[in-house]
């Protein structure tokens, strides 16, 4: 009967926001498109940002090939919020996912997979899911069984048709295993034992079979035929590919630590798993071409949030590059993160922009570029629609971009960012044009921009409230 109401519950929801308050799409060849998320991957861990030592010849290829975003920002400083910005335009702040293992995403809250399923697309979610548990009827992960019912909310009840989707973390290799401590963040795990965590199609639909080796891999091989099949049926297809690399527990097998013969291991195993991991985004694309299809076919690829830390500490190896903080943190080091798109048949390759842009931004792009009205949906957005900057060239944004994680506040513009550490009680200011480090306070002698900041971020933060006590869903 639960699952009955729910069932009810959820297409009198859908009817209600997604039939009734967006239009119909204007765009007449709709792009596929596939959105890649790293796990922890920090800013200074790939080629094209300018890492000497990690090869990732495909992401290098892509950057070449399309758009470089050097200031793209993950919404929190942690996973979960992140990846639940990237599916609704909205600051998870406002739904209750404030932090990894919190909260999950509300059967009210319109997600990018239900909306573009609604116009044809072919919808998939692949790998770490993180905005949910995915059973009730057994321990799983952090929060899944009957411990976690309450927040039951699983990807094939929020949009998409195809799933291969862990609730949480597993190892980057044999990702049923529990590694060896020396990986890191295995808890009270035993060695050889499973890990816990297990990968799902469907509800009660556990996977048993294809899942040793490269984790990268492991869920490289659903991606493909999902694709395949939606290209073969001639429908565009909206495929979210969540990466666990090179979030802890971090392995890399033989072939890919051989590649960093000499490092330290700890370095072989951090750099040769996002290795493994950029073979399978060739693997992709050379699919793509292969099929044809690889022209209107939009890539965007990004980290959730910056690297773990402490730096250079055992397996914790990931560079946040010249920038303040890591995971965990709101300077610029736990929030901005790797970014590229490529999209061969709108735009131009070798491209490269310093435009202000939030994960929270991809949502209402999306939906400018298939042409459909987002006015009138579960409002508000806390993105914007960044594609006419980018075909524009524009680097200035017209709307801020704020942040809230723990007791950390922040806020930006095009140019000055304003942080705190306490709740608000006091903020710093930095001039990230000219000081991208965070390396000089200026709020003192710029007492007028500091005020206007917070001012917005305080309306910011009573919009998020109101949203909390479902005054959006009304």
């Amino acid at each position: 009967m639960r699952y009955v109401i729910r069932l009810i519950y959820a297409v009198l929801v859908c009817f209600s926001i997604n039939k009734n308050s967006y239009s119909q799409p204007t765009n007449s060849n709709p792009p596929n498109i596939i959105l890649i998320m790293a796990d922890d991957l920090g800013w200074g861990d790939v080629g094209f940002n300018g890492n000497e030592l990690i090869q990732t010849p495909e992401l290098d290829a892509m950057a070449q090939n399309g758009l470089v975003m050097s200031r793209f920002y993950a919404a929190s400083a942690v996973c979960s919020p992140t990846r639940g910005s990237f599916l609704t335009g909205r600051h998870p702040e406002r739904y209750g996912i404030t932090h990894a293992n919190t909260g999950h995403m509300k059967k009210e809250e319109l997600t990018l997979a239900e909306l573009v399923k609604d116009q044809g697309y072919a919808t998939g979610h692949f790998g770490k899911w993180h905005l949910g548990t995915l059973t009730v009827t057994e321990k799983d992960a952090n929060r899944g069984g009957p411990r976690g019912t309450a927040h039951y909310a699983p990807p094939w009840e929020n949009g998409f048709d195809v799933c291969f989707s862990t609730e949480s973390k597993v190892p980057t290799w044999d990702p049923m295993v529990t590694p060896d401590p020396q990986a890191q963040d295995i808890g009270n795990r035993v060695p050889g034992e499973h890990f816990g965590t297990y990968y799902w199609s469907g509800e009660n639909q556990k996977v048993t079979d294809n899942l040793s080796g490269d984790d990268s891999r492991i869920i490289m091989d659903r991606v493909i035929p999902f694709i395949d099949r939606a290209a073969e049926a001639a429908k565009p297809f909206l495929s979210v590919i969540w990466f666990h690399t090179p979030h802890l527990p971090v392995v890399a097998g033989p072939e890919y630590r051989n590649l960093y013969a000499g490092l330290s291991e700890d370095q072989q195993h951090y750099y040769g798993s996002i290795t493994a991991m950029d073979d399978q985004i060739g693997r992709l694309r050379n699919f793509l071409r292969e099929k044809g299809i690889a022209e209107n076919t939009l890539i965007l690829f990004c980290s959730d949030n910056g690297p773990e830390g402490p730096e250079q500490i055992n397996r914790t190896q990931g560079s946040s590059g010249p920038f303040r903080g890591r995971k965990r943190s709101l300077y610029e080091g736990g929030i901005r993160v790797p970014a590229l798109i490529e999209w061969p048949a709108n735009i131009e390759a070798g491209q490269k922009t310093n435009l202000p842009v939030s994960t929270s931004d991809i949502f209402p792009s999306l939906l400018g570029i298939l042409g459909i009205d987002n006015q009138k949906g579960v409002t508000p957005l806390d993105g914007a629609n960044i594609s006419p900057l980018i075909q524009n060239k524009s680097e200035t944004r017209q709307t801020f971009i704020p942040f809230k994680f723990q007791k950390q506040q922040a806020i930006m513009d095009n140019r000055f960012k304003l942080y705190s550490a306490d709740n608000g009680e006091s903020f710093a200011l930095f001039d990230l044009q000219n000081d991208p480090g965070e390396t000089i306070d200026i709020a003192a002698a710029n007492p007028e921009k500091v005020a206007a900041l917070s001012g917005e971020l305080e309306n910011w933060l009573i919009s998020c409230e109101k949203s909390n006590r479902g005054m959006d869903y009304q």
